[in-house]
């Protein structure tokens, strides 16, 4: 019994706990929950014009999917010492790492845009080596590279996003985030509908027009998160005198760079390692991209829950650390660790029960929807690993252990998880199902290392207590 009670004062809290991590969680469930459930509902739209389209969309969502978590590296890093400089509450500090993540940012964005542009369709053609007609590859290569060239304008408006809600975030500010969001994924749908069929008068323009859609709803969210942040200053003290300079502290800056550039590898290096995983697959066939896109874009409905808890793990936990409430920190990111995984045991029975119907929402063939639900009840088994290892992740990084987490990331996925996919996707016949099993489980091995490094604490770490 006093086991039993120990244990449930360790992973369990009261009332007021779950309603301090579900304050922080909640907003970003919500805008992560309605900008994937419209994603999904783009995704059908596209699904229902053909096969090739929805994998040339696919293809290219997946190569923007690396840009994006560079972004996230690369705010990330500052993002660690914003928390800690907002639980101090010096608003200078925070200031000066918003400084460096426009920068950070804005390199980023230039080198993507540059690379896309010049190698695009050798990116592309790198998804259609598997078993499919010339022509159904040539018309896939075709749809993406339209998608593609209309998108790049809307990474100006989203990087910015990417700087201003994460800054906001950290500092414990969730709602305008949600709001500006979720006003954006419904203007994406709408101009979806018109212009990817073309209602209203409107020309059917296919992939184009979801293309069109997705940007303008892009400088849509911009505009609301700045313009409404810039007007309440009072409420956000660090955008006063934001642009005075932009000039960053060398001192501040080598400890961001020290800190924050292994989590910018490790976001780009994981983001690559996870495309390189749908490369090896794809050397199935080209059914395999399409019944990966199904796949993902439900899973992505589903896994809100334990990403937005382990973003709310990285706030919580990392403000206690600046506040040097050490023991605090750790008892509740216990408490947090095991919310997130029992709530992804409810999350994974409620997605194995439906995976057998979401695919048959898309005109695809039998074989792609057969697929597809194979990879969804995959997912599904594997959702409350992933649950631990997301709030696992996000704890070593609270505490700045950067070089920690990109061995714990992306050098594991590298090293483990594509070594798996490769070796069995090119040298066996193993049905692709099994092989994607064979993957997920090879982050058992992530598993018992993640929780001996939680165990013995040493994220617990107030990194700008010298600032």
């Amino acid at each position: 019994m006093r086991l039993l009670k120990n244990a449930r004062n360790k992973f369990i809290g009261d009332k007021n706990f779950y309603r301090m991590v579900l304050a922080i969680a909640v907003p970003i469930m919500i805008q992560n929950g309605i900008t994937n459930f419209v994603s999904l509902l783009d995704n059908i739209m596209i699904g229902q014009i053909g096969t090739e389209q929805m994998s040339g969309v696919a293809i290219v969502n997946q190569l923007l999917f690396v840009y994006n978590l560079c972004l996230f590296g690369g705010v990330s890093g500052a993002g660690i010492f914003t928390a800690q400089y907002f639980g101090q509450k010096n608003q200078e500090g925070v200031r000066q790492t918003v400084r460096f993540k426009i920068w950070m940012v804005s390199l980023i964005t230039l080198f993507t845009v540059i690379l896309l542009l010049t190698a695009g369709d050798p990116l592309i053609t790198f998804y259609l080596q598997g078993d499919g007609s010339i022509e159904s590859a040539a018309a896939t290569l075709r749809y993406g590279r339209e998608y593609l060239q209309i998108m790049l304008p809307g990474l100006v408006p989203f990087m910015l996003v990417q700087v201003y809600s994460s800054t906001l975030r950290e500092c414990g500010k969730t709602i305008l985030p949600m709001k500006a969001g979720v006003i954006a994924v419904f203007v994406n749908l709408v101009l979806n509908y018109i212009l990817i069929y073309g209602k209203f008068g409107m020309p059917a323009l296919g992939v184009q027009g979801a293309a069109i859609a997705t940007i303008i709803s892009r400088f849509v969210e911009c505009a609301i998160v700045l313009v409404h942040t810039h007007r309440h200053a009072q409420e956000n003290p660090f955008i006063q005198g934001l642009y005075s300079t932009l000039k960053v502290p060398s001192s501040l800056m080598l400890k961001i760079i020290t800190k924050g550039m292994p989590l910018l590898l490790n976001e780009t290096l994981w983001a690559a390692g996870t495309a390189m995983l749908t490369q090896c697959y794809s050397v199935r066939g080209l059914n395999v991209i399409a019944a990966l896109n199904i796949s993902n874009t439900i899973n992505n409905v589903f896994n809100i829950v334990f990403i937005a808890l382990g973003e709310s793990v990285a706030i919580i936990v990392g403000q206690l650390l600046g506040a040097g409430k050490m023991k605090e920190a750790r008892d509740t990111d216990n408490k947090m660790i095991a919310f997130s995984v029992f709530s992804c045991v409810i999350i994974a029975a409620i997605m194995l029960l439906l995976a057998q119907f979401f695919p048959l929402f898309y005109n695809t063939d039998t074989e792609v929807r057969r697929l597809a639900a194979h990879f969804i009840m995959i997912t599904a088994v594997f959702m409350p690993q992933n649950a631990f290892l997301h709030a696992s992740y996000f704890t070593l990084r609270s505490g700045g252990k950067t070089i920690i987490t990109f061995l714990f990331d992306s050098v594991f996925i590298w090293c483990v998880s594509v070594t798996i996919a490769y070796i069995l996707s090119r040298f066996t016949t193993l049905p692709v199902a099994a092989v994607y099993t064979f993957v997920q489980m090879g982050d058992w091995i992530k598993c018992v290392i993640g929780f001996v490094l939680v165990k013995k604490g040493i994220w617990l770490q107030n990194i700008v207590s010298s600032s």
